[in-house]
């Protein structure tokens, strides 16, 4: 039982760690143990938005993880059941409807992905080198590795392509005039291309997670209601020996200079999502072993009379936030309100986030080897240092 729809079920799944809207059942963005990691976000384009309730993109996203043991894999099953039940429905808990289409990207220890769809078609391409980032808009040209069987006849007989020439994807399937959402897009998605140069050959999780934090950019930003939840980066080595480290923040922009995420990057073996973050949302570091100690205080509470699930959907409204982030707020009130005390708390979660990176490449660089339980035990345990703190 997927948000909307009931499909078939598969054999076997894997195991998944999911940062998403708690009431629906996809995902924005995660990771599973094979070290594939996807995330998603909204475009809009020539294809009809389906507001008839189908798979959403964050549907695909969980779907992806949870049949793909590669990269390539979750390509093909998030194509495959895109294709065979289509992309629509409400992705926001609102009562007016809020549809969109989507785009991917997709990473494991070996290869990066980015997959761009326009109702139940879609263009795929392989990130061979360098980076690659994404911002609310259709940027497959013509260097398409995998695509639709029916694409471009789709665009011939639309009139969006002559049939002739070099066949773009994105210029035959975005909008002649973009929502404004796109079009400020634009500008964030050549700033976060240019930081990305900036670190070429030397990125590392904190080069991202900085990128994640700019400002300036407007990577992080906080407009038209809408603000960014979680941020994660993934840090996937290629020695097959070696484990993943997800990092997960679990709470929103503490400076409200977050929005809706809109902003992917992918590297083969890296990464990130979501990045809309001020340096006062902690990163916290997660591995999957066996017997993983859950972590309910970053799990939104459940209603049995879920408006979410009650038809017609989403006449009334629920507190879904979770403990993590009720005591994450409550210390930016006091950030605000006591600006010296403020400033002790930002460098305590600052240094507790430098303690998780330091672990992260003691752990990679073979300088420590932790048992199995005190990995299993690790985002719990620094949920509960950084809640420690809180007021």
């Amino acid at each position: 039982q997927c948000t909307y729809l009931e499909i078939e079920q598969v054999e076997r799944t894997h195991a998944v760690v999911l940062s998403r809207p708690a009431w629906l059942w996809g995902a924005e963005m995660g990771a599973n143990d094979c070290g594939v990691c996807v995330g998603n976000e909204g475009v809009w384009t020539r294809e009809p938005l389906g507001e008839a309730e189908a798979l959403l993109g964050m549907d695909l996203v969980r779907l992806g993880l949870e049949r793909g043991g590669s990269a390539r894999e979750a390509l093909e099953v998030m194509t495959a059941l895109l294709e065979r039940h289509g992309q629509g429905g409400s992705c926001k808990e609102e009562p007016v409807p809020f549809v969109y289409h989507n785009t991917f990207l997709l990473a494991d220890r070996a290869e990066a992905w980015l997959l761009e769809t326009a109702g139940r078609y879609w263009a795929a391409q392989r990130i061979r080198e360098g980076s690659r980032n994404i911002s609310n808009q259709l940027s497959i040209g013509s260097d398409i590795t995998a695509e639709h069987p029916g694409l471009r006849e789709r665009a011939r007989s639309q009139g969006w392509w002559s049939g002739d020439g070099e066949f773009s994807f994105a210029r035959a399937f975005s909008l002649e005039r973009q929502p404004p959402r796109m079009e400020a897009a634009k500008a964030r998605l050549h700033a976060g291309k240019e930081l990305l140069q900036q670190h070429a050959g030397h990125v590392t999780a904190e080069t991202l997670m900085s990128i994640l934090r700019d400002k300036d950019s407007g990577i992080c930003v906080d407009a038209d209601g809408f603000r960014t939840a979680g941020s994660m980066v993934s840090v996937l080595p290629r020695d097959p020996a070696l484990p993943c480290v997800h990092f997960f923040t679990a709470t929103p922009d503490p400076s409200r200079c977050a929005s809706g995420g809109d902003r992917d990057v992918a590297f083969p073996g890296i990464l990130l999502s979501h990045p809309s973050f001020s340096s006062r949302s902690v990163f916290k570091p997660f591995v999957f072993v066996d017997g993983i100690k859950p972590a309910p205080q970053v799990r939104s509470p459940t209603f049995l009379q879920d408006p979410a699930k009650q038809i017609p959907r989403f006449q009334s409204s629920v507190d879904r936030r979770h403990e993590l982030y009720r005591r994450h707020q409550a210390a930016l009130e006091l950030m605000e309100q006591d600006q010296e005390r403020g400033q002790e708390l930002l460098e305590t979660l600052q240094e507790l986030e430098q303690q998780g990176l330091e672990g992260m490449r003691e752990l990679l660089g073979g300088t420590v080897t932790p048992c199995p339980e005190e990995l299993a035990d690790l985002f719990f345990d620094c949920v509960e240092a950084e809640m420690k703190f809180y007021p």
